[in-house]
C-alpha cells in the first residue's frame, strides 16, 4: 500500500544504513510525520509508546532494533545482550517481538568475529520483514476465497423482528465485513493481517463494504483503518466499538475478520480489548468470526490463553482523547479529574468462539490439531 511516491511501508532503513526510519503512527490521520530511530532506545520508546504498533511490525522493529544493537555495543557481547534483552521486553503481549529479537540474535552469535556482526544482523533483519510482507500477501489470498464464497451466496429477508426486519445481504450486495482495532499494512509491513483478505477482494472486483470499529481508547480503527482503506478507495463506515452486536444482530454483518498479537497452539487468540465482545456477538448471531495472522504470531509454548501476559497501559489514554481542532492537534480530557480509569490493552477469545484462522499457510480450524497440522512446528517435544 502507498501513501505517496516514496512511502510505502511504515517501516524502512535509512539510505546510510545506520537508522530504521518508521512513519509514526501516534500521529495519523491529521498529520504524515517520519521518525528516526538512531539506536535502541528509540526503538524501545517507538515500540512502548506506539509509534510503531500491530504484532508484525513490532516484530520487524525489534529485529532491526538488534541491528542498531550491533552498532551500540561496539564488540562488547554482554552490551549486546543486555541490549536485545531490553528491546525483547519493550512490550509484553506481542509474541512476534521476542521471536524477532532471538532470530537476529541468534544470527549474530552464529557470525563469531564483531567485524561480522552488523551485515549477519542486517541480513536476518531483512529477511523477517521480507518474508513477513510475503506472509500477509498470502493471508491475502486464503481469505480471498471466504469473501469470495459470502459474495456468491444470495441471502433473503427470512426473519421480521417486532420492531424491524433483518437486512440479509442480497444478490450483488457488497459484502459487509467487520473488523476491530487496526491490522492493516500499518500494523504488519504490507497488505496487513485482517485487511489482507479485503484488500484482495477489492482488487478482485469483489464489492466490499467495511464496518470499521473506532477501537478505543486510541481509535487505532478510526484513525488508522479508515485512514488505510481510505486512500486503498475501499468503501468502508466508522462505528462506536458498541454497534457491532446490533449491526449482527440487523443482519447487516456477513463476516467478522480480526488480527491477533498472540495466539495459542491450542486457538486461544489475544487481541486489541474489546474483541472478546465482538466474537460473543458473532458467535450470538451465526456471523463467521475468522482471525487473519502469520505463522510468527502463534506461540507454540503456550496451550491456554488465561497464560497471555496482558499489557495494562497508561491510564491517560482512557481519560483523554487525542484529535484535531481545526489546524492544531490537542488533548482534552474526557472524564472527571478525580476518576481513576484502567487501561487492559488486550482481551482474551476462547478458541471456541472463533470460526478459523487464516494464515499464511492457507486457513484451518480453531483447534490444536488443525493448527499444528499446517504449523507442526508448534506441536510440543
Amino acid at each position: 500500500m502507498r501513501h505517496d511516491d516514496t512511502v510505502n511501508r511504515p517501516l524502512w532503513l535509512a539510505p546510510d544504513g545506520r537508522r530504521v526510519q518508521i512513519i509514526d503512527q501516534r500521529q495519523l490521520p491529521h498529520a504524515f510525520v517520519i521518525a528516526d530511530l538512531a539506536e535502541t532506545g528509540d526503538v524501545i520508546r517507538a515500540i512502548r509508546e506506539m509509534m510503531v504498533r500491530g504484532a508484525p511490525l513490532i516484530g520487524v522493529t525489534g529485529a532491526y532494533g538488534v541491528y542498531l544493537a550491533v552498532f551500540e555495543a561496539d564488540g562488547d557481547r554482554d552490551r549486546f545482550e543486555t541490549l536485545c534483552d531490553r528491546i525483547a521486553s519493550a512490550r509484553p503481549t506481542a509474541v512476534n517481538l521476542v521471536w524477532a529479537v532471538d532470530r537476529v540474535r541468534s544470527a549474530v552469535r552464529d557470525a563469531g568475529s564483531p567485524e561480522l556482526w552488523a551485515e549477519a544482523a542486517r541480513t536476518a533483519a531483512d529477511g523477517i520483514c521480507e518474508a513477513e510482507a510475503d506472509a500477509c500477501r498470502r493471508i491475502g489470498e486464503a481469505g480471498l476465497e471466504i469473501v469470495a464464497e459470502v459474495a456468491r451466496k444470495t441471502s433473503e429477508v427470512s426473519k421480521d423482528l417486532e420492531t424491524s426486519e433483518v437486512l440479509c445481504r442480497r444478490e450483488g450486495e457488497p459484502v459487509r465485513i467487520l473488523t476491530h482495532c487496526n491490522a492493516g499494512w500499518l500494523a504488519c509491513v504490507e497488505h496487513g493481517t485482517a485487511t489482507a483478505p479485503i484488500y484482495a477482494a477489492h482488487q478482485r472486483g469483489i464489492p466490499v463494504q467495511v464496518w470499521v470499529d473506532e477501537t478505543r481508547p486510541l481509535n487505532q480503527g478510526a484513525r488508522l483503518t479508515a485512514w488505510e482503506l481510505g486512500r486503498a478507495e475501499v468503501p468502508h463506515t466508522v462505528i462506536v466499538d458498541n454497534a457491532g452486536g446490533h449491526l449482527m444482530q440487523r443482519g447487516m454483518v456477513d463476516l467478522v475478520i480480526v488480527g491477533t498479537d498472540r495466539t495459542t497452539r491450542t486457538g486461544d487468540v489475544a487481541n486489541k480489548i474489546g474483541t472478546y465482545l465482538k466474537a460473543l456477538a458473532a458467535h450470538d448471531n451465526g456471523v463467521p468470526f475468522y482471525v487473519a495472522l502469520p505463522g510468527s504470531t502463534f506461540d507454540g509454548g503456550l496451550d491456554d490463553g488465561r497464560r497471555i501476559p496482558i499489557e495494562e497501559r497508561d491510564p491517560a489514554e482512557v481519560s483523554t482523547v487525542w484529535g484535531i481542532d481545526g489546524e492544531t492537534p490537542r488533548t482534552v480530557r474526557l472524564t472527571p479529574v478525580d476518576s481513576p480509569a484502567a487501561n487492559y490493552a488486550f482481551d482474551v477469545t476462547p478458541a471456541r468462539l472463533v470460526t478459523g484462522f487464516i494464515t499464511d499457510r492457507g486457513v484451518c480450524g480453531a483447534s490444536e490439531a488443525e493448527i499444528c497440522r499446517l504449523f507442526p512446528e508448534l506441536i510440543p517435544h
